[in-house]
């Protein structure tokens, strides 16, 4: 698995704003997060969010991006806009639901789909949520504290 992209935001846009607009927190791309064990990523607005959350940190496949953007026709957009933190390459992120496994000697927990919401058709564009269905990421669990790091190109 490589990691192409790496956001953190410190508050939430669309999470708990059912009926509401969203907010306007930005997802801050950056090379390196520290990762805290039973806690999710430093600076992160789910970090330390409630124990055990199963969303510590979320992941998102490039490779799907990239696939939703070309059917539906979209570019220029980064996949921040998802407000995924992880974002990955060569891996298929629904193979680790209920596993555990090891990136860069960070250890996470597997725990469910990162199912896209009504909000994707507003950061993406229309008919986002419906082309994420069943691959919109990975949310897990923070084993074991480290720092994960965008790799080189």
């Amino acid at each position: 698995m490589k990691i192409s992209q790496i956001f953190i935001s410190a508050g939430h846009n669309f999470f708990g704003h059912h009926d509401k607009v969203p907010d306007t927190h930005p997802m801050v791309a950056v090379d390196q997060v520290e990762c805290l064990a039973g806690q999710g990523l430093l600076g992160d607005r789910f970090c330390g969010f409630k124990e055990n959350y199963k969303g510590q940190v979320t992941f998102f496949s490039s490779e799907v991006f990239a696939d939703v953007c070309g059917k539906l026709g979209v570019s220029g957009v980064s996949p921040g806009v998802t407000r995924r933190n992880i974002i990955t390459s060569g891996v298929d992120l629904n193979a680790l639901i209920g596993k555990e496994f090891v990136i860069q000697g960070v250890t996470f927990a597997g725990m469910a789909e990162c199912s896209p919401c009504h909000w994707m058709n507003a950061a993406i564009a229309p008919g986002a949520e419906a082309a994420l269905h069943g691959r919109g990421g990975l949310r897990a669990r923070v084993l074991t504290d480290g720092v994960l790091r965008v790799d080189p190109t």
